[in-house]
């Protein structure tokens, strides 16, 4: 018999193949985000063409933080260690509409003149990739419960610390001692699965002469003293694409694990540039991946999350990059943001939305069926999230440890679950407690009609 998975009462997602033993009729299937409204339109002289790096936070009292590179200086020499760059704010308290305030924190702030705006947090060359968590930790100085990292070029990452996510010091003098190409919007977080913090940064890995843009990751229990970087691991047989960004993220309600939505650059294929503020060569996209370890990287959905689109603006280079975050916005919808036009003077942010825990699936065009590996929980009840046709269906069995179906639980017990929910409960002709099975290895046989799974729990 397989190994035995406690589940306990863990939301998993289907991004991976934990929870499938085999697929028979079905497939996993990437979802991709829906395009909703702009929250950020450049507003010239204190942003421009260039404006990026965006993340978003919780402020700590009920609303949220949008960091992001305000004012590039565009054509000046070596512009990325320029100190003139600015880190501006965004407030919103719904994730949708998002506006400037008037912090008056630098002196010399002016409507007319390019530079430090009224929403400026930091001037120098750490704003150029200024990115920003709450940090967790039970163990933390509350005068320092936001932190943030910001810098560039090659080992010069700084940290910083802030008591409101407003005022920022540095949490000291010298650069954070991590290797690395830092270009790019460099990710910390509290790791509060494991008890640690984790940086998702960017170095260049040498192959063939060739200078690819990379991941890694390193961690650390203070903050201050990092180990040493770990390039990120893929399945033998996945190409390492060029990957400028990583917008890691601990995914919402289900911590554990890890998502990742790179921008992929392809410094090779470059269309029309006629009429940009900044043009250059290559094009992009955003990719999606997981992970359980923050190391080894699941990349078994090679496609695209987001393309282009019909928007030729967009098929310029260092477009449909990912914001840091993610946002509950409803009951059925999360949003993130996504960067768009850059390099053209109608830059903006746009934000897109998921489905809840809905980033991939299982999925059956007309029948099919997946089975779980051996597994125990803990819970009364087994939640699921799915979306079905008018004719479809999702039903479950639930099987032994060897396959047997348990008496029921059968398949002809299991009634048959239709509609759009993202947390309805499995049931069988006599009712939906799977309490007496607390502790059991079972397996779960889920039989789907034109249909998707995206997640489940039990609880």
């Amino acid at each position: 018999m397989a190994a035995v998975l406690e589940l306990g009462q863990r939301r998993e997602l289907f991004v991976d193949d934990l929870l499938i033993d085999r697929l028979d009729g079905t497939r996993q299937q990437l979802h991709a985000p829906e395009l909703r409204g702009y929250v950020l339109n450049v507003q010239p002289p204190h942003e421009n063409a260039c404006t990026a790096c965006y993340n978003l936070i919780g402020d700590g009292d009920g609303g949220l933080f949008l960091y992001y590179r305000g004012f590039y200086p565009i054509g000046v020499n070596y512009a990325d260690h320029h100190e003139q760059q600015t880190c501006n704010v965004l407030l919103s308290y719904d994730g949708v509409h998002f506006h400037r305030p008037s912090l008056g924190l630098f002196e010399g702030a002016s409507d007319d003149a390019p530079g430090v705006a009224q929403n400026t947090i930091w001037q120098g060359y750490e704003a150029h990739n200024f990115c920003a968590f709450v940090d967790e930790n039970p163990a933390i100085d509350p005068a320092a419960r936001f932190k943030a990292v910001g810098g560039g070029g090659h080992d010069r990452l700084f940290g910083f610390q802030s008591d409101d996510g407003l005022r920022w010091d540095r949490v000291q003098e010298d650069p954070l001692q991590i290797k690395g190409a830092f270009d790019s919007v460099n990710v910390p977080m509290w790791d509060g699965h494991v008890g640690c913090y984790r940086l998702f940064s960017r170095y260049f890995e040498e192959i063939d002469g060739q200078r690819i843009r990379a991941i890694q990751s390193c961690t650390s229990e203070d903050f201050i003293n990092w180990s040493e970087p770990v390039p990120h691991q893929y399945a033998d047989g996945v190409p390492l694409e060029q990957f400028y960004t990583n917008a890691t993220v601990a995914c919402p309600g289900a911590e554990h694990i890890l998502l990742s939505f790179p921008m992929r650059f392809l410094p090779n294929r470059t269309l029309d540039t006629e009429g940009m503020d900044y043009p250059g060569e290559g094009l992009s996209d955003a990719v999606f991946m997981s992970s359980r370890d923050g190391v080894q990287w699941d990349r078994r959905f090679r496609q695209a999350w987001l393309r282009p689109g019909r928007d030729p603006r967009n098929w310029t280079h260092r477009n449909q990059t990912t914001a840091v975050g993610i946002i509950d916005t409803g009951d059925s919808e999360w949003s993130m943001y996504v960067s768009q036009h850059y390099g053209w003077n109608d830059n903006h942010l746009r934000r897109v939305t998921v489905r809840p825990w809905g980033f991939a699936s299982v999925r059956a065009d007309d029948h099919g069926e997946a089975l779980t590996p051996p597994l125990t929980f803990d819970g009364a009840e087994l939640h699921l999230n799915y979306a079905t046709s008018a004719a479809g269906s999702v039903r479950v069995e639930i099987q032994d440890g060897d396959g047997k179906p348990l008496p029921g639980y059968g398949l002809d017990d299991a009634q048959h679950l239709f509609g759009d929910e993202i947390d309805d409960v499995a049931r069988w002709t006599s009712d939906s407690d799977v309490s007496s099975l607390i502790g059991r290895t079972v397996r779960l046989r889920v039989v789907l009609e034109d249909a998707d799974l995206f997640s489940l729990r039990f609880g």
